[in-house]
């Protein structure tokens, strides 16, 4: 198996770390697994486009990534749809596509259970036919972001503080956004704080990722808490994995989505996996089944559910 590692040295936790001792760990747990392994690194500006001429590459297996969530995400769109399997070296602060897929957040567990793993197919969600792994979400959570943004911060721990207080201001603010969902053809209108969609279903008992990337479904939630309180609740509910048990919170599975907005602002008014974009008017949702390889540690639980080759 051929792999081009790209590290995002100023991302995440990356920009902390010692890469030539990061480097040195991912040559030697590939090649003593028989890989052949080329590392090289690339400023944050230039990671998109480090990304795009990897896989214009005809000699590679396997594209693998470390830094934080935008990166993977940016990768995981490009690599979709390809015989490129994506691998996640997770340097991130929340790293949820990487808990999704299971692979260890210790960078140097991460890169011995990734090299004896095996490559799986599994499923990314499409926006108007652009790929997301995590999450898309309409309402407070684009608020927040949009808030944050205008925050400094220089490190994952000043990210999650600046985080923090965004959400504080968007919660006590607390705007409504009307929308017309149709879900799998069953249509109705809705006026919420927030809705949020998931790349197949959030588990339980822990921070909002998918335990199985090969559900087949998208995740669906609506935020049904009209006051600060009961919003502040649900926002520690989700975060701890307790989100189930709060009334405020109506989730459901489905396949496609539609949403028609008919506001008056919409560019920034979306978040795709933690990046603003516009909402536009007409926006359809879909799970693609198995649209992306990764490449998965071979004790990953979900396997199982479908077909996987060890890597050659």
């Amino acid at each position: 198996m051929k792999v081009l590692v790209l590290l995002n040295q100023d991302g995440g936790t990356l920009k902390t770390t010692d890469l030539d001792w990061l480097s040195r760990i991912i040559e030697d747990e590939f090649t003593v697994q028989g890989h052949s392994v080329d590392v090289r690194r690339s400023a944050g500006e230039d990671i998109v486009r480090s990304i795009d001429e990897a896989l214009q590459r005809t000699d590679i297996d396997v594209l693998m990534v470390g830094g934080g969530d935008g990166t993977v995400s940016a990768a995981a769109a490009r690599c979709a749809g390809t015989d490129v399997a994506l691998a996640i070296l997770p340097a991130g602060t929340m790293n949820l596509f990487a808990r999704t897929i299971q692979v260890p957040l210790d960078l140097e567990r991460a890169a011995a259970a990734l090299a004896s793993g095996r490559v799986t197919p599994v499923d990314v969600g499409r926006v108007n036919g652009e790929v997301f792994v995590h999450q898309y979400a309409v309402g407070l959570h684009a608020r927040m972001v949009r808030m944050r943004d205008k925050f400094s911060y220089r490190s994952r721990f000043g990210k999650v503080i600046a985080s923090w207080r965004a959400g504080w201001i968007a919660i006590r603010t607390l705007p409504q956004i009307k929308l017309e969902i149709e879900l799998d053809g069953k249509t109705r209108t809705i006026k919420t704080a927030a809705v949020a969609f998931s790349n197949n279903f959030y588990g339980t008992n822990h921070v909002p990722f998918a335990d199985n990337p090969k559900g087949g479904v998208l995740g669906v939630y609506v935020c049904k808490a009209k006051s600060f309180l009961r919003v502040s609740k649900l926002v520690l509910d989700i975060m701890r994995g307790a989100w189930r048990e709060n009334v405020d919170l109506e989730s459901s599975q489905v396949k496609r989505v539609k949403i028609l907005y008919n506001g008056r602002h919409h560019e920034d008014r979306a978040v795709q996996d933690g990046e603003l974009v516009r909402l536009e008017r007409e926006t359809v949702i879909e799970i693609d089944q198995g649209g992306l390889k990764v490449l998965a540690p071979a004790e990953a639980t979900y396997l199982s559910e479908g077909p996987a080759v060890r890597a050659a």
